[in-house]
């Protein structure tokens, strides 16, 4: 059974947004060198991304090509509109739990949970993400989308690896 595994980065205080949704912070986290904070080794290893709408809708809103063409993409959506026309994207609008837990018996290489907060509290509750990849940025921003913002469930996990980076950046890695 393929796993799905969270990756995000997220401030010190727990955010992975500003409170409009912003991003702008993690420029200043750019990737250089050597230090891309695992990102080759988790795109390597999945086969199909997972987002919310929100997530979805910001990314189109970089005003960039799709960043996942090379993998089949699914979001978790109210509304099914598609921005994206020339890459493999699927939109789940319903029964979210059973479709996730339906992609994850399908044959193939693991999903990357890209986001948002509520899709990782949502996933996190029904207890389908198998890996925990969390890039602490040494930035406190104070308020803004928590990166568990519905109050999941109690659920113990198990230090797999850590990381640190010159940046100050730090990959801590967890497993069910």
């Amino acid at each position: 059974m393929r796993k799905i595994k969270l990756y995000i980065a997220v401030s010190l205080d727990g955010y992975i947004a500003t409170p409009d949704g912003g991003v702008e912070w993690l420029n200043q986290f750019q990737i250089t060198g050597n230090e891309d904070y695992g990102y080759k080794e988790l795109y390597l290893s999945i086969d199909t991304v997972l987002m919310g709408g929100r997530t979805y809708r910001d990314i189109i809103g970089f005003g960039c090509e799709w960043p996942y063409k090379d993998k089949v993409s699914y979001i978790i959506s109210r509304n099914e509109v598609n921005l994206t026309p020339a890459a493999e994207v699927h939109f789940i609008t319903d029964n979210i739990i059973y479709n996730v837990e339906r992609l994850k018996k399908q044959e193939g290489k693991d999903i990357w949970l890209v986001g948002g907060g509520e899709l990782v509290s949502m996933l996190m509750n029904a207890d389908l993400i198998d890996e925990m990849q969390l890039c602490y940025l040494p930035i406190v921003l104070g308020q803004g989308f928590a990166l568990f913002p519905n109050k999941p469930k109690e659920t113990v996990w198990k230090l797999i690896g850590s990381k640190s980076f010159d940046s100050g950046a730090m990959l801590i890695s967890y497993s069910k």
